[in-house]
């Protein structure tokens, strides 16, 4: 009976005799079997894009100092995203909107354009619309109107640095502005206020699908939907979001454009009799659209 000195030697030589013929046996079967259950991610988004839309966004015959939606019939929206520019979230989402060609109206903070102005000439060099959404994101039916006019003028200074570009709309924080401050913004600033009718309450971070699946139910013609670029969760939830709004046949315009598509102003009917001699005549009657 022969016995071996080195015993752990010879298994060892053995093991590795193994693996070198299970490597060239791998090497003849080059082709392995795909994971149908796995998709790397798209970094190019859906492939859904929205429509090239070449519309006037004039203001200068809209009437009423606040708005809450677009009085159209047809299937534009606004998106809306406030609180920013924020360093990451923005750049971000700046992409989802390139890939899928949509313009949308950013109301932004003054002291974080100040920060960030780079972002800002970003938003504004992709065709995207700017707004005024005050300096410091205060309550503004608590400040007096000296106040209220320093918000205001600091931001827009700040969006002007920046980029160049006037606002030419505004937004409260929180919606909260009394009809007063509205109508004298309007005169001093020729700001319309721009509310909204769509809230997904995305500020309170109820998920990405939930916020997703509010914007695109409560969706119609003329919608302006209100987002924040502040939160990352909103973000996340935006290439959903705009594929699905998209899916519906929605049309992406900005906050200008939607309001340059309102019919003109009504007008109050005269009485089919005639009006007494004493009487004035009837003046026609803007009708503005107040949240």
């Amino acid at each position: 009976m022969i016995t071996h000195r080195y015993p752990f030697f010879l298994m060892t030589l053995a093991a590795l005799s193994m693996l070198v013929a299970c490597s060239a046996k791998d090497k003849r079967h080059k082709k392995t079997n795909s994971n149908a259950d796995y998709r790397t991610a798209s970094m190019h988004g859906s492939g859904l894009r929205n429509a090239d839309i070449a519309l006037p966004n004039s203001l200068s015959g809209v009437a009423g100092v606040s708005h809450s939606r677009g009085r159209t019939t047809m299937p534009y929206i606004a998106m809306t995203y406030d609180d920013g520019p924020h360093p990451q979230n923005t750049p971000r989402l700046l992409d989802m909107l390139r890939q899928r060609n949509i313009r949308a109206t950013f109301y932004v903070i003054g002291r974080s354009v100040n920060m960030y102005p780079h972002i800002v000439r970003r938003i504004v060099a992709e065709g995207h619309e700017i707004g005024n959404h005050t300096w410091t994101h205060r309550n503004l039916t608590t400040l007096s109107d000296a106040s209220v006019r320093q918000e205001m003028n600091s931001t827009r200074d700040a969006i002007i640095a920046a980029c160049g570009v006037k606002p030419r709309t505004m937004r409260p924080p929180y919606g909260a502005l009394r009809q007063s401050q509205r109508a004298w913004i309007y005169k001093e600033y020729a700001y319309p206020t721009i509310l909204w009718n769509v809230d997904p309450q995305d500020w309170k971070r109820p998920g990405v699908s939930v916020v997703a699946s509010r914007i695109i139910n409560h969706t119609r013609n003329g919608s302006i939907v209100l987002a924040h670029d502040l939160h990352k969760p909103t973000v996340d939830a935006m290439p959903a979001t705009l594929d699905g709004l998209l899916r519906r046949g929605f049309k992406f315009v900005t906050v200008s454009q939607l309001l340059a598509l309102n019919p003109p102003v009504n007008m109050v009917q005269a009485p089919t009799s005639p009006l007494p001699p004493s009487s004035p005549p009837m003046m026609p009657i803007a009708v503005s659209v107040v949240r």
